[in-house]
């Protein structure tokens, strides 16, 4: 491992845990445990996994101007998003691709922002630059995650007001004496939660939480298959700046009061760019998900052939699916091959490997709504 990556507060905790490292977004993760990726991603799905997250960005937005400040940079409505409540978004640049996708939680006198590893050092200097308002870089915090059905049982023996939430609910808590986030959401299509706590005490509440049955540690390994199962982006691979939300298929994230005819439309990057495709649905690719017909796993750079072997498009993300028994892919391609039932074919080492345009997620995902 070279020595200029970084580590997380929780790095002597995955070091004791049989940990195997990897480099990801200038910090040195672990990748998997001695369960290994495959059962470490079953582990999460029956019963609870715990996830370290802490390479992500956090930061606490105040002022009397931070909702319409921020608004300004995402196509979502930050201003009528209840207190208490977390919400999807994501910055657009001028020409309406992607900049990141993030989390943006309504603390009443606040918003929490938590954003992607690779791009947190552009995000936060891009509300700097742009916000009406205080941005706090919070850098003494860990953030890790609780998620699968066993997630709520497990956290509520300790503090039992989280079973109370529904799903993008969040509160603070109190723990160990320390004010700490706690929202019931995630990245693998399960039931859990995220939480955001003090360095000083995330490592001695991660190892209470390793003490009961249920849990176990989990790695970027299965964090990813868990991800790609629940039809969930990844920065840098599905989402990027060339690539708009309708391309993206994330026109549900877009708010009704942001588009043409809401009452507050347009007024962030690409607006006019992002509403003319949404309007017109006049897009070049779209993405999809598809699923193997065969064993052979297709990864991310496959290009795609129609049956009458015309270049369609590009894998994104790709791999087998352990709950799904099958190999399970997201990618771009042309409109005119996006229907689900369309059989498509990836070229992997000379090889055509066959599949088939899959709705999306591939698991039936289990958040709670109450």
């Amino acid at each position: 491992m070279s020595e200029s990556l970084l580590r997380t507060s929780l790095y002597p905790l995955h070091e004791t845990m049989g940990a195997k490292f990897v480099p990801f977004a200038g910090y040195e993760m672990p990748v998997q445990y001695a369960l290994g990726v495959k059962k470490e991603h079953l582990h999460t799905r029956t019963a609870a996994g715990l996830f370290d997250v802490s390479h992500m960005g956090q930061v606490k937005i105040t002022g009397p101007n931070a909702k319409q400040s921020l608004e300004r940079l995402v196509p979502v409505d930050i201003q009528d998003l209840p207190v208490g409540k977390q919400r999807y978004a994501f910055f657009t640049n001028d020409q309406g691709g992607i900049l990141d996708d993030l989390m943006v939680t309504n603390f009443g006198d606040h918003l929490f922002v938590v954003v992607n590893a690779a791009c947190k050092h552009q995000d936060i200097q891009l509300m700097q630059d742009n916000l009406d308002a205080d941005v706090e870089v919070l850098a003494d915090r860990a953030l890790i995650a609780l998620q699968g059905p066993k997630a709520c049982e497990v956290l509520a023996r300790f503090y039992p007001a989280v079973a109370d939430l529904k799903f993008m609910d969040a509160i603070q808590i109190v723990i160990d004496g320390v004010e700490c986030i706690i929202s019931r959401s995630g990245y693998t299509g399960e039931d859990g939660y995220e939480l955001s706590l003090p360095n000083s005490v995330a490592q001695t509440f991660c190892e209470r939480l390793l003490a009961e049955s249920e849990v176990e540690l989990i790695g970027l390994g299965a964090r990813d298959s868990l991800r790609l199962e629940a039809g969930l982006c990844l920065y840098g691979h599905d989402l990027d700046p060339s690539t708009t939300p309708v391309e993206a298929s994330l026109v549900w994230a877009i708010s009704p009061v942001r588009r043409n005819n809401g009452d507050r439309a347009g007024g962030f990057p690409g607006a006019d760019i992002i509403l003319q495709k949404l309007a017109s649905k006049q897009v070049s690719r779209k993405r999809v998900g598809l699923v193997g017909l065969s064993k052979a796993p297709v990864r991310e750079g496959a290009e795609l052939f129609d049956v009458e072997n015309n270049y369609v498009g590009l894998v994104t993300s790709g791999g087998f699916g352990p709950s799904v028994d099958m190999p399970v892919v997201m990618a771009y391609v042309a409109p005119s091959v996006s229907e689900v039932g369309t059989e498509l074919f990836a070229s992997v080492r000379g090889k055509l490997i066959p599949l088939v345009v899959s709705n999306m997620p591939f698991i039936k995902p289990s958040y709670y709504r109450g």
